[in-house]
């Protein structure tokens, strides 16, 4: 069967290397003295829907991201890796939203999607730390979530079957789509660029 499959995403500053210039005064993130990256788990659930691309032909991959028109970027970056395309959400009255507003502006964009089958996030964002949306984006829709994903194990017959890796060990569950997946950085690495695929659509969505 073929997979809709969506993957939420974030552009984010990069924590990893933080600066004397990193924070304002006022002790909010100076996002200008900071470089622009794909949020990492985020990479690692990008991986998952490749996988599911590649176990079920004909499948898509849509990144669907919130922020700056220059988040165009990891669009680009996702299709690099095997994504088909992607959505930026993007708005001046979207500046500062907190995880409420977050989760419900994404999950209206999903409802515009109208036939999906999973949706697949990272389990947090490094600028955040909350691992909140995912969970609450799949309430605002009304379907199941598995959180803490490490590996999706099975899909079919109109379920997934997913391995979690919790504090005190691994569980596996099961749940019927469409539903909600966040991974975590436990899970593996993203596949790298493909450099045709780099030549191709290295200017998409600029």
């Amino acid at each position: 069967m073929s997979l809709n499959i969506i993957v939420l995403a974030k552009q984010v500053p990069d924590t990893r290397n933080v600066g004397k210039d990193a924070m304002k005064e006022d002790g909010t993130i100076n996002r200008a003295a900071l470089p622009a990256i794909f949020n990492p788990e985020d990479l690692n659930a990008l991986e998952q829907a490749l996988r599911l691309k590649d176990s079920h032909p004909g499948s898509t991959v849509t990144l669907l991201t919130m922020g700056l028109p220059r988040a165009s970027e990891i669009i680009r970056e996702a299709i690099y890796r095997g994504a088909d395309g992607g959505i930026v959400l993007t708005d001046r009255v979207l500046g500062g939203a907190d995880t409420l507003a977050t989760s419900y502006s994404l999950a209206q964009a999903v409802k515009k999607f109208g036939n999906y089958d999973i949706i697949l996030g990272g389990r947090q964002a490094i600028d955040g730390d909350t691992a909140q949306v995912g969970p609450q984006i799949a309430e605002k829709l009304g379907i199941p979530q598995i959180t803490y994903a490490e590996d999706i194990l099975d899909l079919s017959d109109g379920h997934v079957t997913v391995k979690r890796r919790l504090e005190n060990g691994v569980e596996t569950v099961k749940a019927p789509l469409p539903c909600v997946v966040t991974v975590n950085g436990s899970a593996p690495d993203c596949r790298p660029r493909n450099a045709m695929r780099v030549q191709k659509y290295k200017y998409a969505a600029s």
